[in-house]
Formats: structure tokens, sequence, C-alpha cells
């Protein structure tokens, strides 16, 4: 995170040039696209069909990523992709002078939601580089300290409804859980405002309203163009109402805000972004694009950690030994504290290699894209300014050459310190990279570290003997149908 950019200045420096949009389909910036092997079997106009699975695109791509190799491309409906996921050139695309993020595929799908919000801005929008200086003492280490209290807050409510549920003898559904916590963690942390989510028998609108923006950004994705103007005229509109509601929610916390209702004054990043001016430039976020930042935090800052909770506790509850080992840690290093201290979250560290482990085979934001800042070339692949690739990260973490001969085994010691440094560089990636990575994942690591450790001191967990685990995907992934049944401890060790 730097402070220090002018907010005009696209990352990289004034001397770059803005970037364009980036070609909509791989054909127009790869002058040499036959070269790069794709499926076999490609129908007229459909395309490469086989295998794309309309629900679950990208899980489809991992088939086809292993039979092709680590650079491949698909086409339908008059677009192609390139994707990558080799470590060798997923390292090349990481280089910042050379390459910068696209905006593209379902994010761009974003765009009438979010707008130039942090996550959705393309390369040239000013008010990605003044959001990103004005909000980064938002991600300092006093303000996640601050955070600490309410992110143990929040953890209190969830597991007075777990304890509820386990009395009942009846299971929790982790996702639905999970996603509740982390709307109520970033909403009150960032925002100050209290969706009582734990109280309510269905999600909050907010929640549905937000989660049918996703799936329809996702449906504009998959489905061809010709089909879109016709299958889904009708859900436009609920899309239209849906981001209404949005604005609406986000409008009224701000108005509340501004009118003194109690909830500012700590300094939060709703605080920052209503008081704060650039450093160097003193310019200010507009109302509007203020707006998409809070709805941007919202939707990022709880989808993809719920998907992180979701899998870490599925994996914790499949391996036993793993469980064990991650309890004694916490046990160990938190005891004496009825709650951890902030400093204590970051002492355990096989509990973050836990976590660690699970974001690498499923990485909640599975591939992010990026596009040439320059005519260059990739695996001696010419590319012009502008072409962009497609990086699948869920292929990245079970690469071979970087993860050894059996990458699909749950292994936290693969993030022992000794095997962090011996693997090359940018083979881990569930974050993004570079300029534009997540601005707030050591908030998701700390909020997710501390609610594993709590949850792991607090209950036995019970899986379903029979659940197999299935992957939805909604621009994010979650676990389908993940249930656990929870059994009490003995309180924690003083």
């Amino acid at each position: 995170m730097t402070g220090t950019t002018r907010a005009a200045v696209p990352p990289g420096g004034a001397d770059r040039a803005p970037l364009p949009k980036g070609f909509r389909s791989a054909e127009q910036g790869w002058p040499e696209l036959r070269r790069i092997p794709r499926p076999p079997y490609r129908l007229p106009l459909l395309g490469d069909v086989w295998g794309a699975g309309v629900r679950t695109p990208i899980q489809g791509s991992m088939g086809m990523a292993r039979r092709l190799g680590p650079i491949f491309r698909r086409g339908g409906f008059g677009k192609e992709i390139v994707f990558v996921w080799g470590a060798d050139l997923v390292a090349e695309l990481a280089d910042e002078s050379r390459f910068a993020k696209h905006v593209g595929l379902g994010v761009a799908n974003l765009r009438p939601v979010a707008g130039d919000g942090l996550f959705t801005a393309y390369n040239h929008e000013p008010n990605w580089q003044l959001a990103h200086d004005v909000l980064a003492p938002g991600f300092s280490r006093a303000a996640m300290a601050g955070y600490h209290p309410l992110m143990l807050d929040v953890a209190r409510r969830l597991t007075d409804h777990w304890d509820a549920r386990e009395r009942a003898g009846a299971p929790v559904d982790v996702p639905a859980d999970m996603t509740k916590l982390t709307l109520e963690t970033i909403a009150r942390t960032g925002f100050g405002h209290d969706f009582d989510s734990f109280a309510r028998p269905r999600p909050h609108p907010f929640v549905t309203a937000m989660v049918g923006t996703l799936a329809h950004a996702q449906r504009r994705n998959v489905v061809p163009p010709l089909v879109n103007s016709t299958l889904l005229r009708g859900r436009e509109g609920r899309n239209a109402a849906d981001i209404a509601y949005l604005n609406r929610t986000v409008d009224q916390v701000i108005e509340g805000r501004l009118a003194g209702d109690g909830s500012g004054g700590q300094g939060d990043l709703l605080d920052l972004m209503l008081e704060t001016a650039h450093p160097e430039t003193g310019e200010r976020l507009t109302p509007e694009n203020i707006r998409r930042q809070v709805i941007t935090f919202l939707i990022a800052g709880h989808e993809t950690t719920s998907g992180a909770l979701s899998f870490a506790l599925h994996y914790l509850s499949r391996h036993p030994a793993v469980l064990a080992r991650a309890r004694e840690e916490v046990d160990r290093v938190w005891a004496g504290a009825a709650e951890p201290t902030y400093e204590q979250v970051a002492k355990a560290r096989y509990l973050r290699r836990v976590l660690d482990e699970s974001l690498r085979l499923w990485p909640t934001a599975p591939a992010f894209a990026r596009e040439a800042v320059h005519d260059t070339t990739l695996a001696g692949h010419p590319m012009r300014r502008g072409a962009w690739a497609l990086v699948l990260a869920l292929m990245l973490h079970r690469d071979p050459a970087a993860w050894g001969p059996e990458p699909e085994t749950f292994d936290p010691d693969r993030f022992a310190p000794q095997a962090v440094r011996a693997r090359p560089p940018h083979v881990f990636k569930p974050f993004g990279t570079g300029a534009r990575a997540c601005i707030g994942r050591q908030f998701a690591l700390h909020e997710a570290t501390l609610v594993l450790g709590l949850l792991l001191r607090r209950y036995e967990l019970i899986p379903d003997p029979g659940y197999r685990l299935r992957v939805s995907e909604r621009l994010t992934l979650m676990p389908q149908g993940l249930t656990l049944r929870l059994a009490r401890r003995p309180s924690p060790p003083s």
C-alpha cells in the first residue's frame, strides 16, 4: 500500500500512458493465437462448449487446463480467451513493468453497481489511486488493532448462535453463517453499521440483493450476447432493482454518518473517505465514489473471507490430525485469555498455515486477469498492448512444478517457513498480484485466523459422513451444502 502517489497517475508512474480497457476477444491482441493450444472439438459458432459448465465455468476450465497445459485458449460465440496457469508464465504476468490488472469478464459486469470502486476501476481512472491512497491508513497495523474488539464482538454473536444450535442438536449451515459473520464484521468495523444478521431467520435483504447482482454478473459472463438479450431480459429488471436497493442502503448509512448518528468518530473507512483529502493533491472522493467504495468493501470484504473460512472449516473437520495440532497451538498460545488479544492472533502460526492451504486449494477469488502495458511476449507468444490473459489461480496453486507431485493433498506444512522459502515467487496468489492486489488482505487474514481459533477452542467439529465437497461459483467460490454438527468443549485452559 502506498500513500504518496499522485492520485491522477496510473500505477506504474507518470511516464506511462493510461491503459486501454483491453480487447474483448483474444484474437484482437494475440497475433499468433493459432500457436496456443485449444480443445480439439470446436463447434461452429458455439465454439469450445464441451466441458464448459454454465454453472461452474471456472471448474470446467480446470479440466481443460489439465489436458492442454499451462497456456491454452477457449472460444465461443465470437469470443476467445487465453488462460494461463503455469508458474513460470504467471511470474511473467506478475511483472508490473510489463503487465497490469485487466478489468474484464465478470469483473466488468459488476461496474453497474461498483463503478470505479477499488476492485472494478479501470487502470486509467483516477479514482482508483485516489481511493487507494486515502484508504491505505485504514489498513495500517494501528487501524487493524482498533478493529480487533469489534471483530471479537461479531464473533460472539456467531458463537451464541452456534451454542443454540449445539444445544438443540441441530447442524450449522457453515457458508450461511460465515457470510453473516463476515458481512457484520466489515459493516461494523468499516462503516459503523449493524445488519443484525444473526437475529434474522433469512438473509438480510442487502445480502439477497448482493448475491443477486453477483449471480447476474456471472450469467452475463457465460451466456452469449444474443441469448442475453432474450433470456436475461426479465432478469435485467431484477438486477436493476437489486442495484437500487444496494445504493439506497449505502446512501442511508452515509447520510446517517453525516447527520451525526453516533456511528463515526472511530477513524474507520467511512470516516477516512468522508474526511480525508489526498496528502499531496488535496483531492477528495466524490459522494458517488464513496458509495461505490462502500459497496465494493461490503461485497469484496465479506464474500471472499466467508468462502475462505468455510473451506478451512471443511478441511479441519475432515483432517483430525491437522485439527488437533491447530487446536493445541491455539490452547497454548492463547492460554490464560478468555479472548485473544490482537497480538496473540498473529502467534497462531500453524492455524494461519491451515488457512493458507485452504486458500491454495480453493482460492475464493479463483482467477484474475492481466493485460500488457506495451507490446510484449508471453512464453514467446506476441501480445499487443492491451491484450490480456486470465490467470487460473486454482490451477496455479496446483502446478506440480511449484507444489510437488501431490498438489491436491491438503497439507498445511506447505506453508512452513522453510517450504515457503524453497518455492519460486508468484505461485500463491489468492489475493491477486501487484499494485492492485486486494488492499484488505491483512484484514481478511486476521479476521479469519481469529474466528477459526475461537471456534476450535469452543467446539468439536463433527462432519456429515455422507458429504462430498461441491463448489458453487458466483464470481467467488463457496462450498455448497456444507453443514457441521457441534459439541461443546470444556472451557479453555487457564
